[in-house]
């Protein structure tokens, strides 16, 4: 119907972008985005590298390679649309050592498979002529990689979503969603908003706020909190483009890479260590009713007897520059200590199912007039359009009888 109302909760750059795309496919439909914090991308989005992934490691088929293909696309038109930052400087990902050539070529044929534009193998020698100061003995070039500024492309959203007359509905923490005849009401404290779908995009908060919705308690949100060192403005020219390592299928995360930002900078980084909160961007922050909420799920104690080695490395990086540096000097030799400085940190929301398994592919659960995002995980921001179209096909073409 065209005189519906939807509600989207949550104004990161998923929700947002899901947002104007109702706005844009269905005109006469009212949409109001709810959000707990007093400006939009405050979370994930706004602490987001800035990569826009053109689908090198997603596996064919899923979710995850066909959107972000998609994304990339669309989301490149509307930043030269808009003006909004959107350098293609590339990446390389590089093999140093011998034995991880044979998974560089299983990632090659993954990359083909996803149709990765201009994707070539490179020589030691070729990686000379790109990043000069860069090491490996071979490495996978993608040159149509790029960086962007995935905050401003959020408040861009937020702009057409209120020029087609919608709302962006700031500090409304949701406490009770219920259903009501014929629709939806949700409600922050004493103020409420019936509408006649929801759509949850809530992030770090995805699992709590579905479980508002009566939807079933998995997959958990376990945070990982991921700390970045910046190399120190004068020793920025050391990196060009983007270094990444050759993934290990056996770990869950990607490991420390090199990342410059539209700002000049060079992030590196990050490493991936439990947080003690779900927005636990500062060390030492704490949540005893986060902490407490993964004490008691199962997939908490399984994901940790897999994964307890990879969990003490990660943290000694967090406590040792030293120790963080370790392994980006593997791919930039030249890069020490002395270079960088302390950055910024972010929050991954990574799902959990019960078994311990980290849920790689985005899900998305539908119960009657809700549908959840449970799991948006890298590279949410790259696809976001796409996931919204998706989204909004699911919710609009297949539940006319709901």
């Amino acid at each position: 119907m065209a005189d519906e109302t939807i509600g989207i909760v949550g104004a990161g750059i998923v929700g947002l972008a899901t947002a104007r795309e109702i706005a844009l496919r269905r005109p006469g439909t009212r949409v109001v985005v709810l959000e707990k914090e007093p400006e939009v991308a405050v979370h994930q989005t706004g602490h987001n590298s800035g990569v826009v992934h053109a689908g090198i490691y997603y596996a064919p088929g899923s979710l995850k390679a066909d959107l972000c293909v998609r994304g990339v696309s669309i989301l490149r038109e509307y930043c030269q649309d808009r003006g909004l930052p959107y350098e293609e400087i590339g990446k390389l990902v590089v093999a140093v050592r011998p034995d991880e050539l044979g998974r560089m070529e299983n990632l090659y044929e993954r990359a083909r498979n996803n149709h990765v534009p201009e994707l070539r193998k490179i020589s030691r020698e070729e990686i000379k002529e790109l990043e000069p100061h860069v090491g490996g003995v071979a490495a996978l070039h993608s040159p149509r990689t790029a960086i962007t500024d995935y905050p401003a492309i959020a408040r861009e959203f937020a702009k057409d979503i209120e020029a087609s007359g919608g709302e962006v509905r700031l500090g409304f923490p949701v406490t009770s969603i219920a259903a009501v005849p014929g629709g939806i009401e949700v409600a922050s404290g004493e103020e409420r908003v019936r509408v006649d779908r929801l759509i949850l995009c809530a992030g770090l908060h995805s699992d709590a706020v579905a479980k508002l919705a009566q939807d079933k308690k998995e997959p958990k949100i376990v945070p990982f909190r991921g700390e970045y060192m910046l190399l120190k403005p004068e020793r920025t020219y050391l990196v060009r483009g983007l270094i990444y390592p050759v993934p290990d299928p056996r770990y869950p995360f990607l490991g420390v890479h090199f990342t410059p930002r539209v700002d000049g900078s060079v992030e590196v980084g990050p490493n991936a260590v439990l947080a003690l909160a779900r927005e636990g961007y500062k060390l030492g922050r704490f949540s005893l009713k986060d902490l407490a909420g993964l004490a008691a799920y199962p997939g908490t104690w399984r994901m940790a007897a897999q994964h307890w080695r990879t969990g003490i490395k990660e943290y000694r990086g967090s406590l040792s520059a030293s120790a963080f540096m370790k392994d980006a000097k593997l791919y930039v030799p030249g890069v020490g200590v002395s270079d960088v400085v302390r950055g910024g940190a972010g929050v991954r929301a990574q799902a959990l199912d019960p078994d311990g398994t980290l849920v790689d592919d985005f899900r998305i659960h539908r119960v009657g007039r809700i549908t959840a995002v449970r799991n948006a995980p890298s590279p949410a921001a790259t696809a976001s359009m796409a996931i919204a179209e998706h989204i909004v096909g699911a919710v609009f073409d297949t539940s006319s009888a709901n």
